[in-house]
């Protein structure tokens, strides 16, 4: 018999987590073992104040509980305090009645009060402008311990960006801390055991502090945002071996002095003069009379809260693949390397120079025909960091406090020959854990796989943003409402988005609506419109059911019911954004090809799955009234759009729309538009939609499919239209962002896989494909970001690297390998297994790492035969659904043993499926 193990101990969605601040925290565990049926039937969780004490569980014994809950299951001991450690393990029943004890694990409190802190804001007495930039302040404060540390925590934040160290070393592997949050209301603290830096005597606690958000540029904004310069809050509580505490808190004793960093920003750049550095700043025994003294500063309206989310890390390092090209011009040497990945992040530096030479660092995604840089797309931001030399010797320089996006590395200005090894890409991105991997027969679609996985990587650096590389880079509610259910296949995003789901409570205006960004920044709609605000309950629902997470549906409860009342107030007859409306109507089916979905059809199939799913929110939630109530105002809704868009329907009176609105309508499809040439595909008829009306397009039969909208006797009709459309473009998608992403799930479930496979092998424009055959290794904002007919798609807008299109990842998952979610068992504690092969693909294998395991789909077709091979994590259950388009189901074995019937309820364990196929060979696609 297969041994057992209880590992993996998690409090919070985090191993052993230092600092947090949720006062009921959630815990959960793994069973490991390969035996077919392994469950738990019962659980102990026992919690002590020491390792000493944890068999006495002198703070919590949950006894034992007759269930096979493993995961979130909320600590239910003495209420925690302020910087309490508390060690706790589990003991596990199975279903032979064995009982297996997990090692310890931990987690410890933050500063849980107001009155914790003693530590005041201090940063440099001087500011910058709106436009001009400041050097970073290096900070720093002396103290003597007269006896060596038993414990000590950091307590630090900032309003920018912070980099500690204590006696010259660097404290935490933390980038960018404390991250970006709506810092006029929120801030996030991060812990940091600091005991292993600290000495007898003298010692030393410095920081250096960035613009960040809270100070730098925004977007296509200014500076200056939030607050006029970086400041700190640092409180560093220690412990000494005769029992005795020291606290050395920030306030105007510390000192503070300018660098070798003369400017720092996320969107310009960083430049560096080495010449400016100050050897032995942080370290005992420095002379720091010529230091000024820190200004404090008070901020009560600031909450500070600790660390919910994972922090942004140095994840890989990226050589580059070719030797560097000379493109010397008019007599001055500028060096081009190809890291070979359009990657998120800034590069290390290594050479030597005379004093007082200055190299310039620039960066980009894609090059021009002529094999220089593409920058023109940048727009406003510089995304230039400079380096001036010492001289003495081979110098290594990587920035701090800035990130780029590219593929490409020009440095210019170097007067020495270089090679592969003078310049190293820095990936940066929150610190993930890849969770996910999808590989099939077709090496185009492993690349569109790789390409959505590095979209993600590039994206996801602190909040979810839709571009890192111009003079944009916020947190885009469409961007992320349409690619969350494929980021949570790639990766354990749980953290991550529930950090961002406090961001969007920040985020929400007081008449209840939901800007287009989160954090807010100013000058986009404070009504993010359809498919955008629309974020607030989507995110949250989808993070609930990838993970079995309530507690992020109970947090966003009141969020979600003050943007549905605010929805409902601002439609009208239930319709949103109707066109006579004077409120921004949303920035509709946004890049999609030739194909203008109305903006108030968009609106009214939103409102009308919002009520949906908080209907079926607020049922999970044991709600019952609101749950009846949101259920009653779908069907109503519903109503509305089939007697407003569908055959039949009376034709409204021309609207009147107020002239502001159109413009800034005309404005955003402009830019949607781009470059992009109209094409004519002739008069179009449907006995679905009222033509009269509005031409039907992709989009508006893909979203009244996919949120149930149509009368039962259309919807055989609508997917017929849907694909004729398809058929009529020869083959081609013309959805955008809002469309996109239901697509191919709309044609599979309603008898059209084979279609929907020709769209995810289409090769030309626009297509999934095309940019990988084009070269590209990471997801691009355009269909047509770049074609061989018209070039470059307009500079005003055009990133080649967003993630959005990427959503296609999510059907990879759960259709070409079969794993998808059980709704009424969340978090893959039930799995519905149900690959579709097709499209010429012979095998395809997806896999995850669920909070209970591994999960693994993984099929073959060859010589005649369908082979299944299939693991269900410990704990958990599977249905098994056979392909019956595809298998003899007469010749079904299952594990070596015959069976039958289409679907089968499988415990956990690893199983084996063969049978002969309906037709005995497959050929895979050329690609």
């Amino acid at each position: 018999m297969s041994e057992t193990k209880i590992t993996r101990l998690i409090c919070e969605y985090r191993t052993n987590p230092l600092g947090i601040d949720v006062q009921q925290p959630r815990l959960g565990w793994q069973m490991q073992t390969t035996r077919i049926g392994a469950r738990q039937i019962a659980y102990q969780i026992r919690a002590a104040s020491t390792l000493e004490t944890l068999e006495h569980a002198d703070l919590w014994d949950s006894g034992r509980v007759e269930r096979d809950q493993s995961v979130h299951v909320v600590y239910g001991g003495l209420p925690l305090q302020s910087r309490q450690r508390v060690y706790w393990n589990v003991t596990v029943w199975d279903e032979t009645g064995a009982s297996i004890t997990s090692d310890p694990a931990w987690f410890e409190m933050g500063l849980l009060k107001a009155d914790d802190w003693r530590a005041q804001w201090i940063g440099a007495a001087f500011a910058g402008g709106a436009r001009s930039t400041f050097p970073p302040p290096y900070l720093r404060k002396t103290f003597t311990l007269p006896a060596n540390a038993t414990s000590a925590r950091l307590y630090v934040t900032a309003l920018g960006l912070f980099e500690c160290s204590i006696n010259a070393q660097t404290v935490g592997k933390d980038v960018f801390a404390p991250g970006w949050t709506d810092t006029h209301k929120r801030v996030q603290v991060l812990t940091y055991d600091v005991t292993g830096l600290l000495q007898t005597g003298e010692n030393v606690i410095g920081a250096v502090l960035g613009d960040g958000w809270a100070v730098g540029y925004v977007g296509w904004l200014h500076r200056q945002n939030y607050f006029d310069r970086p400041q700190l809050l640092a409180q560093l509580e220690i412990t000494l071996t005769d029992g005795s505490t020291r606290t050395i808190a920030s306030d105007s004793s510390w000192a503070y002095q300018f660098g070798p960093i003369t400017h720092s920003d996320l969107i310009m750049g960083e430049a560096y003069d080495a010449r400016r550095e100050i050897p032995g700043w942080d370290t005992p025994g420095f002379d720091a009379s010529q230091w000024l003294p820190a200004a404090s500063f008070t901020h009560p309206d600031i909450q500070c809260v600790a660390l919910n989310g994972p922090t942004v890390r140095r994840i890989k390092e990226m050589p580059p693949i070719t030797d560097p090209i000379n493109q010397r011009t008019m007599g001055r040497k500028r060096w081009l390397f190809d890291l070979g990945q359009n990657m998120v992040g800034r590069v290390r530096f290594k050479g030597s120079a005379p004093a007082g030479t200055t190299i310039i660092i620039r960066y980009a995604e894609i090059l021009n025909a002529d094999g220089t840089p593409y920058y023109i797309n940048l727009r406003s931001a510089h995304a230039t960091d400079y380096y001036t030399f010492k001289g003495g010797g081979e110098e290594v320089w990587e920035s701090k406090f800035t990130f780029h996006g590219f593929r490409y590395v020009e440095i210019e200005g170097y007067p020495n020959e270089v090679t592969r090894d003078t310049i190293t890409g820095i990936v940066l991105h929150s610190d993930m854990a890849l969770t996910g991997s999808f590989e099939c027969s077709d090496p185009l679609l492993n690349q569109l796989q790789r390409n959505i996985q590095w979209g993600q990587r590039g994206n996801f650096v602190d909040i979810p943003t839709d571009c890192p590389q111009r003079d944009e880079r916020l947190g885009w509610t469409g961007d992320i409402q349409v690619f969350v259910r494929t980021a949570a296949f790639n990766m354990n995003v749980a953290g991550f988005m529930t950090k961002w789901v406090h961001d969007v409570d920040d985020a929400q205006r007081a008449d209840g609506s939901i800007p287009a960004v989160v954090p807010y920044a100013t000058d986009v709609p404070t009504d993010g419109g359809p498919a955008w605000a629309d974020a607030a309950i989507i995110c949250p629902w989808t993070i609930y059911q990838c993970y079995g997470d309530t507690r992020i549906l109970e947090q966003s409860y009141a969020t979600m019911t003050r943007f549905m009342d605010f929805l409902i107030a601002n439609s009208p007859g239930l319709v949103r954004c109707a066109p006579d409306w004077d409120g921004w109507p949303g920035f509709g089916d946004w890049l999609s090809i030739n194909a203008s979905t109305p903006r108030d059809l968009l609106g009214t199939a939103f409102l009308a799955y919002d009520a949906r799913l908080m209907s079926e929110i607020a049922a999970v939630l044991g709600k019952t009234d609101d749950a009846a109530r949101y259920r009653t105002l779908f069907e109503a809704v519903k109503s509305v759009f089939a007697s407003r868009y569908c055959v039949g329907s009376a034709i409204p009176a021309v609207p009147v729309v107020p002239s502001e609105i159109r413009r800034q309508m005309d404005e955003a499809d402009a830019l949607s538009r781009g470059n992009l040439q109209a094409v004519d595909y002739g008069a179009i008829t449907s006995m679905v939609f009222n033509t009269d009306l509005f031409e039907p397009t992709q989009t508006a039969y893909v979203l009244a499919l996919y949120f149930d909208l149509l009368p039962d006797d259309l919807r055989l009709l609508a997917a017929q239209e849907l694909v004729a459309d398809i058929e009529r473009r020869g083959m081609h998608l013309s959805t955008g962002f809002v469309g996109s992403p239901y697509l191919n799930h709309v044609l599979s479930e309603n008898g059209h896989l084979d279609t929907a496979y020709q769209l995810l092998h289409q090769k030309s424009w626009p297509s999934w494909l095309y940019a990988v055959a084009q070269g590209a290794t990471t997801i691009w904002e355009r269909w047509d970001g770049w074609t061989p007919e018209r070039g470059f798609q307009t500079p005003n807008m055009n990133s080649f690297n967003h993630y959005a299109y990427g959503a296609i990842g999510a059907w990879l998952y759960n259709t070409v390998a079969g794993i998808d979610l059980d709704p009424s068992a969340p978090g893959y504690k039930h799995t519905i297994l149900r690959p579709q092969p097709g499209g010429g693909l012979s095998y395809a294998s997806g896999k995850i790492d669920t909070l209970y395991g591994e999960l693994v789909s993984a099929w073959n077709l060859a010589e005649g035969h369908f082979e299944w091979t299939v693991v269900v994590p410990p704990n958990t259950t599977a249905s098994l659904h056979i392909p019956n388009e595809v298998v003899d189901v007469e010749t079904v074995t299952l594990n070596g043993e015959k069976t039958r019937g289409w679907a089968h309820t499988v415990p956990s364990g690893k199983y084996a499926l063969r049978a002969r196929t309906r037709t005995t060979t497959v050929t895979a696609e050329k690609s």
